[in-house]
C-alpha cells in the first residue's frame, strides 16, 4: 500500500498535465463542432475529399452535424492521447527506479518483486481511470449546449468502455517493456513507438479492403466507433482479444521482472 500511495503521489503532476491537455483538446474540438452543428452545407467540404482519406482518418460513416457523429469522429484521437499516457505510465513506473538509482532502496523493503510490480501497476491503473473520467466528464460538459439525447449518453458510455479497454492494452504493453528491457532508458520510447506504429497501421488498413486482415494487429481497429453507434455494443471478439493481450503482457511482466538483473 505504501508503494501504491508513493507512486500515485509521484505521478500526480503527470496526471494533472495530461488532464489539462485532454480537457483543452476536447474543449477546442467541440468549439469547432459548432460550425457543423445542424449545418448540412458544411458536409459538402467532406464530400469533396477522397473516400480513402475519409476512411483513413475515421471520417466516414458519421453525420458530423450531430454531436454523436462528432464525438465518434474524435474517438480515434482520444485513443491516441490516452493510449500514449497509459503506455508511458506503464513503462516509466517500473523503469524509473533504475533511472533514478532508487531500485536498491525499493528492493530492501520487506516485499517481493511481484508485489512491487502489482503496487506500481495499480498506481498506473489509477492514473488511467482518473484520466478516463476527466475525458468522459469534459465530453459531457462540452456536449450539453447541443442538447444531446439519451442515445448520445449511451453511445458515449460505450466509447468510454472501449477506450478503457484500449488503455489497459497499452498500459500492459508498457509495463511489460518496463519490466523486461535491460536498457531501461528505452522502455518508454519503445512503448510509445509501438503505439504510434499500430496507429499508422490502422490508417494503412483503412486504405484498402484487402488489408482488412491487419486489423487484428492494431488495437486502434478493435472498436469501430461507427459500429458502436449503429449497433450499441462492443465487438465481443475484440473485447476478448484485448483482455488476452492484457493477461499475456502482465504475465510476461511478472515473469521477466522476477528473473531480470536490475541496474543498481
Amino acid at each position: 500500500m505504501n508503494i501504491f500511495v508513493r507512486e500515485v503521489k509521484g505521478n500526480l503532476k503527470s496526471l494533472l498535465i495530461w488532464s489539462v491537455i485532454v480537457a483543452l483538446f476536447v474543449t477546442i474540438g467541440t468549439a469547432k463542432f459548432s460550425a457543423y452543428f445542424e449545418n448540412p452545407e458544411m458536409l459538402k467540404v467532406l464530400d469533396a475529399m477522397p473516400p480513402a482519406l475519409l476512411a483513413a482518418f475515421s471520417m466516414e460513416g458519421f453525420n458530423l452535424t450531430t454531436v454523436s457523429g462528432f464525438v465518434g469522429l474524435m474517438f480515434a484521437y482520444y485513443v491516441l492521447m490516452l493510449g500514449i499516457a497509459a503506455a508511458m505510465w506503464g513503462s516509466e513506473i517500473i523503469s524509473k527506479e533504475e533511472r533514478d538509482k532508487t531500485v536498491e532502496f525499493a528492493l530492501t523493503l520487506p516485499v517481493t518483486r511481484s508485489r512491487v510490480v502489482t503496487a506500481k501497476a495499480l498506481a498506473a491503473l489509477f492514473n488511467c481511470v482518473a484520466l478516463l473520467l476527466v475525458t468522459w466528464g469534459i465530453s459531457i460538459v462540452t456536449a450539453r449546449p447541443y442538447s444531446p439525447d439519451a442515445a448520445f449518453y449511451r453511445f458515449l458510455a460505450l466509447l468510454m468502455l472501449a477506450l478503457f479497454l484500449l488503455q489497459l492494452v497499452f498500459l500492459a504493453i508498457g509495463l511489460l517493456l518496463g519490466c523486461a528491457m535491460k536498457q531501461y532508458r528505452r522502455a518508454s520510447s519503445l512503448a510509445v513507438s509501438v503505439l504510434l506504429g499500430t496507429y499508422f497501421l490502422s490508417i494503412i488498413t483503412a486504405l484498402s479492403a484487402k488489408l482488412d486482415f491487419l486489423k487484428y494487429l492494431t488495437p486502434f481497429k478493435y472498436f469501430d466507433a461507427v459500429k458502436i453507434l449503429n449497433e450499441s455494443r462492443l465487438d465481443g471478439g475484440f473485447v476478448a482479444l484485448s483482455l488476452a493481450i492484457v493477461v499475456v503482457s502482465m504475465v510476461g511482466a511478472y515473469v521477466t521482472y522476477a528473473r531480470r538483473d536490475l541496474y543498481i
